[in-house]
Protein backbone atom coordinates (compact mmCIF):
# COMPACT_ATOMS: atom_id res chain seq x y z
CA UNK A 1 0.00 0.00 0.00
CA UNK A 2 1.67 3.47 -1.00
CA UNK A 3 -0.10 5.68 1.71
CA UNK A 4 1.16 8.86 -0.42
CA UNK A 5 -0.87 7.45 -3.15
CA UNK A 6 -3.99 7.06 -1.30
CA UNK A 7 -4.01 10.62 0.26
CA UNK A 8 -3.40 12.22 -3.52
CA UNK A 9 -5.84 9.98 -4.28
CA UNK A 10 -8.38 10.99 -1.83
CA UNK A 11 -6.97 14.53 -2.22
CA UNK A 12 -8.32 14.53 -6.36
CA UNK A 13 -11.89 13.58 -5.13
CA UNK A 14 -12.89 16.40 -3.09
CA UNK A 15 -10.28 19.02 -4.72
CA UNK A 16 -12.80 18.61 -8.16
CA UNK A 17 -9.65 20.01 -10.14
CA UNK A 18 -8.94 17.91 -13.29
CA UNK A 19 -5.50 18.19 -12.25
CA UNK A 20 -2.85 15.17 -13.10
CA UNK A 21 -2.47 12.37 -10.02
CA UNK A 22 1.16 12.93 -10.21
CA UNK A 23 1.21 16.73 -9.41
CA UNK A 24 -0.79 15.98 -6.44
CA UNK A 25 1.58 13.05 -5.09
CA UNK A 26 5.01 14.85 -5.74
CA UNK A 27 3.90 17.84 -3.94
CA UNK A 28 2.64 15.93 -0.79
CA UNK A 29 5.77 15.64 2.47
CA UNK A 30 6.08 14.19 5.31
CA UNK A 31 6.19 16.22 8.37
CA UNK A 32 9.91 15.97 10.15
CA UNK A 33 7.42 15.61 13.38
CA UNK A 34 5.19 13.30 13.66
CA UNK A 35 2.83 15.55 15.88
CA UNK A 36 2.42 17.11 12.39
CA UNK A 37 0.84 14.11 11.04
CA UNK A 38 1.90 11.38 8.64
CA UNK A 39 2.03 13.05 5.28
CA UNK A 40 1.11 16.70 5.00
CA UNK A 41 -0.23 18.48 1.74
CA UNK A 42 1.23 21.93 0.86
CA UNK A 43 -1.69 24.45 -0.82
CA UNK A 44 0.34 27.07 -1.80
CA UNK A 45 0.39 25.70 -5.67
CA UNK A 46 -3.32 25.04 -6.01
CA UNK A 47 -4.13 27.67 -4.19
CA UNK A 48 -3.23 30.43 -6.96
CA UNK A 49 -4.94 28.08 -9.34
CA UNK A 50 -8.21 28.57 -7.22
CA UNK A 51 -7.33 31.77 -6.41
CA UNK A 52 -7.98 31.77 -2.95
CA UNK A 53 -5.19 32.21 0.32
CA UNK A 54 -3.51 28.90 0.75
CA UNK A 55 -4.93 28.95 4.60
CA UNK A 56 -8.00 28.91 3.05
CA UNK A 57 -8.23 26.00 1.19
CA UNK A 58 -6.67 24.31 3.76
CA UNK A 59 -9.53 24.66 6.30
CA UNK A 60 -11.89 23.84 3.16
CA UNK A 61 -9.73 20.89 2.35
CA UNK A 62 -9.41 19.22 6.49
CA UNK A 63 -13.23 19.58 6.40
CA UNK A 64 -14.32 17.37 3.55
CA UNK A 65 -11.30 14.73 3.95
CA UNK A 66 -13.48 11.94 5.33
CA UNK A 67 -12.20 8.30 5.21
CA UNK A 68 -11.96 5.35 7.04
CA UNK A 69 -8.10 5.10 6.46
CA UNK A 70 -7.27 8.57 8.36
CA UNK A 71 -8.06 9.42 12.37
CA UNK A 72 -7.63 12.86 11.89
CA UNK A 73 -7.20 15.33 9.44
CA UNK A 74 -6.43 19.12 10.30
CA UNK A 75 -5.21 22.21 8.43
CA UNK A 76 -1.79 23.71 10.12
CA UNK A 77 -1.44 27.50 8.26
CA UNK A 78 -1.40 26.22 4.53
CA UNK A 79 -0.95 22.55 4.89
CA UNK A 80 -3.53 19.82 5.29
CA UNK A 81 -2.20 17.41 7.76
CA UNK A 82 -3.36 13.70 8.17
CA UNK A 83 -3.21 11.02 10.29
CA UNK A 84 -3.92 7.25 9.12
CA UNK A 85 -5.62 4.45 11.17
CA UNK A 86 -2.68 2.53 12.63
CA UNK A 87 -4.70 -0.79 13.09
CA UNK A 88 -6.10 -0.14 9.55
CA UNK A 89 -2.56 0.31 8.09
CA UNK A 90 -0.97 -1.98 9.53
CA UNK A 91 -3.07 -4.88 8.77
CA UNK A 92 -3.15 -4.04 5.24
CA UNK A 93 0.58 -3.87 4.93
CA UNK A 94 1.81 -6.86 7.35
CA UNK A 95 -0.51 -9.05 5.41
CA UNK A 96 0.55 -8.02 2.39
CA UNK A 97 4.27 -8.40 3.16
CA UNK A 98 3.93 -12.05 5.02
CA UNK A 99 1.54 -13.73 1.81
CA UNK A 100 4.12 -11.96 -0.65
CA UNK A 101 6.84 -13.19 0.78
CA UNK A 102 10.27 -12.23 -1.63
CA UNK A 103 7.50 -10.67 -4.36
CA UNK A 104 6.90 -7.73 -2.11
CA UNK A 105 8.10 -4.88 -3.82
CA UNK A 106 8.00 -6.83 -7.15
CA UNK A 107 6.67 -4.12 -10.11
CA UNK A 108 5.95 -4.72 -13.65
CA UNK A 109 7.36 -1.55 -15.06
CA UNK A 110 10.07 -3.89 -17.28
CA UNK A 111 7.30 -6.20 -17.97
CA UNK A 112 8.07 -7.25 -21.80
CA UNK A 113 11.54 -5.68 -21.64
CA UNK A 114 15.08 -6.39 -21.62
CA UNK A 115 18.17 -4.32 -20.20
CA UNK A 116 21.72 -5.52 -20.64
CA UNK A 117 24.32 -3.87 -17.99
CA UNK A 118 27.77 -3.95 -19.27
CA UNK A 119 30.01 -4.15 -15.53
CA UNK A 120 33.18 -5.18 -13.92
CA UNK A 121 34.91 -5.28 -17.42
CA UNK A 122 38.59 -5.85 -15.72
CA UNK A 123 41.76 -5.61 -17.58
CA UNK A 124 43.06 -9.26 -18.35
CA UNK A 125 46.71 -9.55 -17.30
CA UNK A 126 46.35 -7.03 -13.97
CA UNK A 127 45.17 -8.23 -10.47
CA UNK A 128 41.61 -7.36 -10.23
CA UNK A 129 42.26 -4.16 -7.73
CA UNK A 130 39.82 -2.72 -5.42
CA UNK A 131 39.11 -0.12 -8.36
CA UNK A 132 37.13 -2.64 -9.95
CA UNK A 133 34.92 -3.07 -7.24
CA UNK A 134 32.80 -0.05 -7.93
CA UNK A 135 31.38 -1.39 -11.74
CA UNK A 136 30.97 -4.46 -10.26
CA UNK A 137 28.65 -4.32 -7.39
CA UNK A 138 27.01 -1.28 -8.77
CA UNK A 139 26.50 -3.05 -11.61
CA UNK A 140 25.15 -6.26 -9.93
CA UNK A 141 22.95 -4.58 -7.64
CA UNK A 142 21.07 -2.76 -10.61
CA UNK A 143 20.74 -6.12 -12.69
CA UNK A 144 19.17 -7.25 -9.17
CA UNK A 145 16.87 -4.14 -9.05
CA UNK A 146 15.96 -4.37 -12.40
CA UNK A 147 14.82 -7.70 -12.58
CA UNK A 148 12.57 -6.81 -9.39
CA UNK A 149 11.14 -4.35 -11.22
CA UNK A 150 10.09 -6.70 -13.99
CA UNK A 151 13.01 -6.65 -16.23
CA UNK A 152 14.46 -9.31 -18.33
CA UNK A 153 17.50 -8.69 -17.21
CA UNK A 154 21.39 -9.53 -19.46
CA UNK A 155 24.59 -9.21 -17.28
CA UNK A 156 27.68 -8.70 -19.81
CA UNK A 157 31.56 -8.66 -18.25
CA UNK A 158 33.32 -6.98 -21.67
CA UNK A 159 36.68 -8.09 -20.29
CA UNK A 160 39.60 -5.38 -21.80
CA UNK A 161 41.21 -8.38 -23.31
CA UNK A 162 42.37 -6.25 -26.37
CA UNK A 163 44.16 -3.07 -27.22
CA UNK A 164 47.63 -1.37 -27.41
CA UNK A 165 48.51 -2.74 -23.75
CA UNK A 166 49.31 -5.72 -25.06
CA UNK A 167 51.43 -4.60 -27.16
CA UNK A 168 52.98 -3.73 -23.93
CA UNK A 169 53.15 -6.33 -22.05
CA UNK A 170 53.94 -8.80 -24.72
CA UNK A 171 57.24 -6.39 -25.59
CA UNK A 172 57.79 -6.56 -21.36
CA UNK A 173 57.67 -10.19 -21.54
CA UNK A 174 60.15 -10.33 -24.31
CA UNK A 175 62.63 -8.30 -22.54
CA UNK A 176 62.51 -9.44 -18.73
CA UNK A 177 59.73 -11.99 -18.64
CA UNK A 178 60.85 -15.54 -17.09
CA UNK A 179 58.51 -18.34 -18.64
CA UNK A 180 58.36 -20.23 -15.35
CA UNK A 181 57.93 -17.12 -13.04
CA UNK A 182 55.28 -16.28 -15.09
CA UNK A 183 53.48 -19.89 -14.92
CA UNK A 184 53.94 -20.34 -11.20
CA UNK A 185 52.40 -17.23 -10.43
CA UNK A 186 50.66 -15.62 -13.69
CA UNK A 187 49.04 -12.49 -12.28
CA UNK A 188 51.63 -10.88 -10.18
CA UNK A 189 54.13 -11.18 -12.50
CA UNK A 190 52.51 -9.83 -15.41
CA UNK A 191 51.52 -7.47 -13.54
CA UNK A 192 55.07 -6.60 -12.21
CA UNK A 193 56.11 -7.05 -16.13
CA UNK A 194 53.56 -4.68 -16.98
CA UNK A 195 54.83 -1.63 -14.40
CA UNK A 196 58.45 -2.20 -15.16
CA UNK A 197 57.58 -1.38 -18.66
CA UNK A 198 55.83 2.02 -17.50
CA UNK A 199 58.81 2.70 -15.93
CA UNK A 200 61.58 1.84 -18.71
CA UNK A 201 59.74 3.70 -21.18
CA UNK A 202 59.89 6.99 -19.32
CA UNK A 203 63.47 6.05 -19.68
CA UNK A 204 63.16 5.07 -23.11
CA UNK A 205 59.93 6.77 -24.98
CA UNK A 206 60.94 4.43 -27.86
CA UNK A 207 59.34 1.71 -25.95
CA UNK A 208 56.45 2.85 -26.68
CA UNK A 209 56.48 2.50 -30.31
CA UNK A 210 58.13 -1.01 -29.68
CA UNK A 211 54.38 -2.07 -28.01
CA UNK A 212 52.36 -0.20 -30.86
CA UNK A 213 54.14 -2.23 -33.64
CA UNK A 214 53.51 -5.25 -31.51
CA UNK A 215 49.64 -4.71 -31.10
CA UNK A 216 49.12 -4.07 -34.73
CA UNK A 217 51.36 -7.41 -35.12
CA UNK A 218 48.75 -8.90 -32.55
CA UNK A 219 45.81 -7.88 -34.38
CA UNK A 220 47.20 -8.90 -37.64
CA UNK A 221 47.07 -12.78 -36.64
CA UNK A 222 51.14 -13.18 -35.33
CA UNK A 223 50.81 -16.65 -33.95
CA UNK A 224 53.35 -16.16 -31.29
CA UNK A 225 51.95 -13.16 -29.85
CA UNK A 226 48.41 -14.70 -30.01
CA UNK A 227 49.73 -17.64 -28.01
CA UNK A 228 50.64 -15.24 -25.41
CA UNK A 229 47.67 -13.40 -25.55
CA UNK A 230 45.92 -16.30 -24.81
CA UNK A 231 47.57 -17.17 -22.32
CA UNK A 232 47.36 -14.10 -20.62
CA UNK A 233 43.93 -14.19 -21.08
CA UNK A 234 42.91 -17.64 -19.85
CA UNK A 235 45.52 -17.49 -16.59
CA UNK A 236 43.83 -13.52 -15.63
CA UNK A 237 40.18 -15.46 -16.10
CA UNK A 238 40.63 -17.62 -13.63
CA UNK A 239 41.75 -15.69 -10.97
CA UNK A 240 38.71 -13.40 -12.19
CA UNK A 241 36.42 -16.03 -11.73
CA UNK A 242 37.62 -16.78 -8.18
CA UNK A 243 36.79 -13.24 -7.15
CA UNK A 244 33.72 -13.53 -8.60
CA UNK A 245 32.86 -16.49 -6.84
CA UNK A 246 33.63 -14.98 -3.80
CA UNK A 247 31.69 -11.83 -4.20
CA UNK A 248 28.51 -14.60 -6.01
CA UNK A 249 27.86 -12.59 -8.82
CA UNK A 250 27.33 -14.24 -12.32
CA UNK A 251 27.22 -13.46 -15.72
CA UNK A 252 25.15 -14.46 -19.14
CA UNK A 253 28.66 -13.18 -21.03
CA UNK A 254 32.04 -12.96 -20.84
CA UNK A 255 32.50 -11.72 -24.62
CA UNK A 256 35.63 -9.02 -24.10
CA UNK A 257 36.97 -6.31 -26.83
CA UNK A 258 38.51 -9.21 -28.57
CA UNK A 259 35.18 -10.99 -29.55
CA UNK A 260 34.55 -8.29 -31.70
CA UNK A 261 37.68 -8.23 -33.79
CA UNK A 262 36.21 -9.57 -36.44
CA UNK A 263 32.87 -7.31 -36.15
CA UNK A 264 34.70 -3.84 -36.48
CA UNK A 265 35.70 -3.67 -40.25
CA UNK A 266 31.57 -4.02 -40.83
CA UNK A 267 31.26 -1.16 -38.59
CA UNK A 268 34.00 1.14 -40.35
CA UNK A 269 32.42 0.59 -43.21
CA UNK A 270 28.96 1.46 -42.07
CA UNK A 271 30.31 4.69 -41.20
CA UNK A 272 31.63 4.91 -44.61
CA UNK A 273 28.30 4.25 -46.28
CA UNK A 274 27.02 6.77 -44.40
CA UNK A 275 29.53 9.59 -44.97
CA UNK A 276 30.24 9.70 -41.36
CA UNK A 277 34.04 8.36 -41.67
CA UNK A 278 36.35 11.82 -42.07
CA UNK A 279 40.42 11.77 -42.10
CA UNK A 280 42.68 13.49 -39.55
CA UNK A 281 46.24 13.65 -39.87
CA UNK A 282 46.09 10.38 -41.08
CA UNK A 283 43.25 8.97 -38.69
CA UNK A 284 40.01 8.18 -39.96
CA UNK A 285 37.24 10.15 -36.94
CA UNK A 286 33.73 10.91 -37.10
CA UNK A 287 33.32 14.04 -36.72
CA UNK A 288 30.63 15.54 -33.40
CA UNK A 289 31.44 19.27 -33.83
CA UNK A 290 27.69 19.61 -33.48
CA UNK A 291 26.83 18.23 -30.64
CA UNK A 292 29.63 20.21 -29.24
CA UNK A 293 32.11 17.17 -28.50
CA UNK A 294 35.58 16.39 -29.82
CA UNK A 295 35.59 13.52 -32.98
CA UNK A 296 34.96 9.82 -31.87
CA UNK A 297 38.42 8.42 -33.02
CA UNK A 298 37.52 5.44 -35.28
CA UNK A 299 40.96 4.14 -36.44
CA UNK A 300 44.56 5.34 -35.43
CA UNK A 301 47.04 6.08 -38.32
CA UNK A 302 48.49 2.80 -38.49
CA UNK A 303 45.12 1.48 -38.79
CA UNK A 304 44.69 0.07 -35.34
CA UNK A 305 41.14 -0.19 -33.58
CA UNK A 306 40.59 1.70 -30.66
CA UNK A 307 37.61 1.62 -27.59
CA UNK A 308 35.18 3.29 -29.64
CA UNK A 309 35.53 1.13 -32.51
CA UNK A 310 34.82 -1.91 -30.62
CA UNK A 311 31.98 -0.41 -28.23
CA UNK A 312 30.26 0.43 -31.64
CA UNK A 313 30.51 -3.19 -32.80
CA UNK A 314 29.99 -4.78 -29.13
CA UNK A 315 26.73 -2.21 -28.95
CA UNK A 316 25.18 -3.29 -32.82
CA UNK A 317 26.07 -7.21 -31.46
CA UNK A 318 23.96 -6.48 -28.11
CA UNK A 319 20.96 -5.27 -30.45
CA UNK A 320 21.21 -7.74 -32.82
CA UNK A 321 21.73 -10.57 -29.84
CA UNK A 322 19.26 -9.20 -27.24
CA UNK A 323 16.73 -6.83 -28.93
CA UNK A 324 17.57 -4.66 -25.37
CA UNK A 325 14.98 -1.63 -24.52
CA UNK A 326 18.00 -0.51 -22.49
CA UNK A 327 21.61 -0.81 -22.42
CA UNK A 328 23.12 0.27 -18.74
CA UNK A 329 27.98 0.77 -19.04
CA UNK A 330 28.96 0.86 -15.32
CA UNK A 331 32.07 2.90 -15.68
CA UNK A 332 33.64 5.50 -14.33
CA UNK A 333 32.98 8.60 -14.34
CA UNK A 334 36.98 9.39 -16.40
CA UNK A 335 34.77 7.77 -19.53
CA UNK A 336 31.83 9.94 -19.94
CA UNK A 337 32.92 11.94 -23.03
CA UNK A 338 34.08 8.53 -24.69
CA UNK A 339 30.32 6.92 -24.31
CA UNK A 340 28.95 10.17 -25.02
CA UNK A 341 30.52 10.06 -28.38
CA UNK A 342 29.54 6.24 -28.76
CA UNK A 343 26.11 7.16 -27.98
CA UNK A 344 26.27 9.94 -30.65
CA UNK A 345 27.75 8.44 -33.38
CA UNK A 346 25.13 5.32 -33.12
CA UNK A 347 22.16 8.42 -33.47
CA UNK A 348 23.87 9.57 -36.24
CA UNK A 349 23.66 6.02 -37.88
CA UNK A 350 20.01 6.43 -37.04
CA UNK A 351 19.54 3.84 -34.70
CA UNK A 352 16.60 4.83 -32.10
CA UNK A 353 17.43 2.16 -29.64
CA UNK A 354 20.54 4.66 -29.32
CA UNK A 355 18.74 6.88 -27.34
CA UNK A 356 17.99 4.29 -24.27
CA UNK A 357 21.80 3.68 -23.87
CA UNK A 358 23.10 5.10 -20.70
CA UNK A 359 26.54 5.67 -19.06
CA UNK A 360 26.11 4.75 -15.11
CA UNK A 361 29.24 6.48 -13.91
CA UNK A 362 30.69 6.38 -10.43
CA UNK A 363 33.66 7.78 -8.15
CA UNK A 364 36.39 6.46 -7.49
CA UNK A 365 37.96 4.33 -4.72
CA UNK A 366 41.40 6.17 -3.61
CA UNK A 367 44.32 6.10 -1.38
CA UNK A 368 46.20 8.43 0.24
CA UNK A 369 43.48 10.55 -1.14
CA UNK A 370 44.94 9.91 -4.42
CA UNK A 371 43.41 7.78 -7.42
CA UNK A 372 44.50 4.16 -7.51
CA UNK A 373 47.20 3.69 -10.79
CA UNK A 374 47.96 -0.32 -12.00
CA UNK A 375 50.92 1.82 -14.06
CA UNK A 376 52.42 2.70 -10.56
CA UNK A 377 51.61 -0.11 -8.87
CA UNK A 378 49.63 1.48 -6.36
CA UNK A 379 46.56 -0.26 -5.97
CA UNK A 380 44.97 -2.34 -3.04
CA UNK A 381 43.98 -6.19 -4.23
CA UNK A 382 40.17 -6.57 -3.92
CA UNK A 383 41.04 -10.91 -3.24
CA UNK A 384 43.10 -10.15 -0.44
CA UNK A 385 40.87 -7.53 0.97
CA UNK A 386 38.15 -10.02 0.61
CA UNK A 387 40.10 -12.88 2.73
CA UNK A 388 40.89 -10.41 5.45
CA UNK A 389 37.43 -9.11 5.90
CA UNK A 390 36.34 -13.15 5.98
CA UNK A 391 39.28 -13.68 8.12
CA UNK A 392 38.09 -10.91 10.13
CA UNK A 393 34.22 -11.67 10.60
CA UNK A 394 34.98 -15.35 11.71
CA UNK A 395 37.09 -13.78 14.72
CA UNK A 396 33.81 -11.52 15.52
CA UNK A 397 31.51 -14.37 15.31
CA UNK A 398 33.33 -16.63 17.33
CA UNK A 399 34.03 -14.27 19.59
CA UNK A 400 29.94 -13.38 20.10
CA UNK A 401 28.94 -16.88 19.54
CA UNK A 402 31.72 -19.81 20.20
CA UNK A 403 29.02 -22.55 19.47
CA UNK A 404 27.75 -21.56 15.97
CA UNK A 405 27.72 -24.10 13.33
CA UNK A 406 28.59 -22.92 9.75
CA UNK A 407 31.08 -20.58 11.06
CA UNK A 408 33.38 -20.37 7.76
CA UNK A 409 29.94 -19.70 5.10
CA UNK A 410 28.68 -17.23 7.56
CA UNK A 411 32.05 -15.44 8.19
CA UNK A 412 31.96 -15.50 4.48
CA UNK A 413 28.55 -13.68 3.95
CA UNK A 414 29.31 -11.42 7.01
CA UNK A 415 32.91 -10.19 5.39
CA UNK A 416 32.10 -10.03 1.74
CA UNK A 417 29.06 -8.28 2.54
CA UNK A 418 30.73 -5.69 4.99
CA UNK A 419 32.78 -4.55 1.64
CA UNK A 420 29.71 -4.74 -0.48
CA UNK A 421 27.62 -2.69 1.44
CA UNK A 422 30.24 -0.22 2.34
CA UNK A 423 30.52 0.47 -1.45
CA UNK A 424 26.53 0.74 -2.01
CA UNK A 425 25.82 2.75 1.37
CA UNK A 426 27.39 5.59 -0.51
CA UNK A 427 25.82 7.99 -3.39
CA UNK A 428 27.29 6.47 -6.41
CA UNK A 429 29.11 9.48 -7.62
CA UNK A 430 30.78 10.20 -4.09
CA UNK A 431 34.51 9.15 -4.32
CA UNK A 432 35.24 6.76 -1.44
CA UNK A 433 38.32 6.88 0.15
CA UNK A 434 39.87 3.27 0.48
CA UNK A 435 39.95 2.49 4.42
CA UNK A 436 39.82 -1.37 5.77
CA UNK A 437 39.48 -0.64 9.62
CA UNK A 438 35.97 1.43 7.98
CA UNK A 439 34.76 -1.44 5.71
CA UNK A 440 35.34 -3.80 8.44
CA UNK A 441 33.93 -2.00 11.21
CA UNK A 442 31.01 -4.16 12.46
CA UNK A 443 29.02 -1.77 13.95
CA UNK A 444 27.50 1.94 12.92
CA UNK A 445 26.17 2.08 9.18
CA UNK A 446 27.32 -0.99 8.25
CA UNK A 447 26.39 -4.18 6.06
CA UNK A 448 27.14 -6.23 9.01
CA UNK A 449 24.53 -4.47 11.35
CA UNK A 450 22.06 -5.08 8.84
CA UNK A 451 22.75 -8.87 8.81
CA UNK A 452 22.76 -9.12 12.63
CA UNK A 453 19.05 -7.50 12.45
CA UNK A 454 17.90 -9.95 10.57
CA UNK A 455 19.60 -12.92 12.77
CA UNK A 456 18.24 -11.11 15.73
CA UNK A 457 14.63 -11.73 13.79
CA UNK A 458 15.19 -14.79 13.07
CA UNK A 459 15.85 -15.69 17.04
CA UNK A 460 12.47 -14.08 17.75
CA UNK A 461 10.68 -15.49 15.54
CA UNK A 462 12.57 -19.15 16.74
CA UNK A 463 11.51 -18.32 19.89
CA UNK A 464 8.44 -17.15 19.61
CA UNK A 465 7.09 -20.07 17.19
CA UNK A 466 5.03 -18.33 14.95
CA UNK A 467 1.29 -19.33 14.06
CA UNK A 468 -0.51 -18.83 10.85
CA UNK A 469 -3.16 -16.76 12.75
CA UNK A 470 -4.57 -13.82 10.95
CA UNK A 471 -3.08 -10.22 11.16
CA UNK A 472 -5.23 -8.46 13.47
CA UNK A 473 -3.09 -5.32 13.33
CA UNK A 474 -1.23 -3.26 15.93
CA UNK A 475 -2.49 0.34 17.20
CA UNK A 476 0.74 1.28 19.20
CA UNK A 477 3.17 4.58 18.25
CA UNK A 478 6.14 2.01 18.84
CA UNK A 479 5.43 0.27 15.46
CA UNK A 480 3.93 3.06 13.12
CA UNK A 481 7.60 3.89 12.13
CA UNK A 482 8.20 0.41 11.25
CA UNK A 483 5.07 0.12 9.28
CA UNK A 484 5.43 3.46 7.73
CA UNK A 485 9.19 2.45 6.58
CA UNK A 486 7.71 -1.35 5.27
CA UNK A 487 4.87 0.20 3.19
CA UNK A 488 7.56 2.18 1.22
CA UNK A 489 9.86 -0.63 0.42
CA UNK A 490 8.39 -0.60 -3.09
CA UNK A 491 8.64 2.95 -3.86
CA UNK A 492 12.53 2.97 -2.59
CA UNK A 493 12.73 0.25 -5.52
CA UNK A 494 11.13 1.99 -8.09
CA UNK A 495 13.22 4.87 -6.85
CA UNK A 496 16.84 3.03 -7.09
CA UNK A 497 15.84 2.27 -10.27
CA UNK A 498 14.87 5.04 -11.80
CA UNK A 499 18.40 6.82 -10.45
CA UNK A 500 20.49 3.71 -11.05
CA UNK A 501 21.31 4.26 -7.32
CA UNK A 502 21.57 1.35 -5.56
CA UNK A 503 22.27 3.76 -2.29
CA UNK A 504 18.92 4.38 -2.23
CA UNK A 505 17.93 0.76 -1.11
CA UNK A 506 21.32 0.79 1.01
CA UNK A 507 20.12 3.67 3.29
CA UNK A 508 16.32 2.41 3.29
CA UNK A 509 17.82 -0.59 5.18
CA UNK A 510 19.53 1.30 7.53
CA UNK A 511 16.47 3.07 8.43
CA UNK A 512 14.33 0.04 8.70
CA UNK A 513 16.71 -1.70 11.00
CA UNK A 514 17.37 1.75 13.33
CA UNK A 515 13.43 1.49 13.61
CA UNK A 516 13.35 -2.00 14.25
CA UNK A 517 16.15 -2.08 16.71
CA UNK A 518 14.35 0.56 18.59
CA UNK A 519 11.18 -0.93 18.98
CA UNK A 520 13.57 -4.46 20.37
CA UNK A 521 14.59 -1.97 22.95
CA UNK A 522 10.99 -0.80 24.28
CA UNK A 523 9.14 -3.70 23.43
CA UNK A 524 8.97 -6.65 25.30
CA UNK A 525 8.07 -9.00 22.03
CA UNK A 526 7.61 -12.29 23.34
CA UNK A 527 5.50 -11.25 26.43
CA UNK A 528 2.77 -13.50 26.30
CA UNK A 529 -0.77 -11.77 25.68
CA UNK A 530 -3.43 -10.88 22.93
CA UNK A 531 -0.68 -8.93 20.55
CA UNK A 532 2.26 -11.34 21.08
CA UNK A 533 0.83 -13.22 17.48
CA UNK A 534 0.60 -9.68 16.05
CA UNK A 535 4.41 -8.56 17.59
CA UNK A 536 5.61 -11.68 15.95
CA UNK A 537 3.69 -11.08 12.58
CA UNK A 538 5.39 -7.46 12.37
CA UNK A 539 9.19 -9.35 13.17
CA UNK A 540 8.14 -11.89 10.53
CA UNK A 541 7.66 -8.66 7.99
CA UNK A 542 10.80 -6.89 8.81
CA UNK A 543 12.53 -9.77 7.92
CA UNK A 544 11.13 -10.48 4.78
CA UNK A 545 11.57 -7.05 3.61
CA UNK A 546 15.58 -7.14 5.11
CA UNK A 547 16.27 -10.01 3.08
CA UNK A 548 15.10 -8.72 0.13
CA UNK A 549 17.11 -5.11 0.48
CA UNK A 550 20.02 -7.09 0.81
CA UNK A 551 19.84 -9.22 -2.01
CA UNK A 552 19.05 -6.78 -4.07
CA UNK A 553 22.35 -5.56 -3.24
CA UNK A 554 24.06 -8.75 -3.73
CA UNK A 555 24.04 -9.12 -0.17
CA UNK A 556 23.28 -12.66 2.13
CA UNK A 557 21.45 -12.66 4.98
CA UNK A 558 22.41 -15.41 7.95
CA UNK A 559 19.88 -16.49 10.06
CA UNK A 560 22.78 -16.88 12.70
CA UNK A 561 25.64 -14.44 13.84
Amino acid sequence: MDLKLKYAEKLIEVLQEPLPISDVYNLIETPKHSAHGDLAFPCFYLAKKVRKSPNMLAEQLAETLIDPLFTKVEAKGAYVNVFFSKMHISTTIITDIIEQKSRYGNSAIGENKTVVLDLSSPNIAKPFSMGHLRSTVIGNALANIAKKCGYKVVRINHVGDWGTQFGKLIIAYEKWGDFEKVKENPIQELFKLYITFHDEAEKTPSLEEEARRAFKLLEEGHQQYTELWEWFRSASLQMFLNIYQLLDIKFDSYHGEAFYNDKMEPVVNLLKENHLLEESDGAEVVRLDDLGLPPCLIKKKDGATLYATRDLAAALYRQETYQFDEALYIVGQEQSIHFQQVFAVLQKLGYKWAHHMKHIPFGLYLMNGKKMSSRKGHVVLLEEVLHEAIALAEKNIADRNPDITNKTEIAKAVGVGAIIFHDLKNERMNSISFSLQDMLTFEGDTGPYIQYTFARTQSILTKGKVTNDTFTGLDTEKSWEIIKLLQIFPKKIEKANEQCAPSVIAKYLLDLAKAFNQYYGKVKILHIDDDLHNRLSLVNAVAIVLAEGLSLLGIKAPKKM
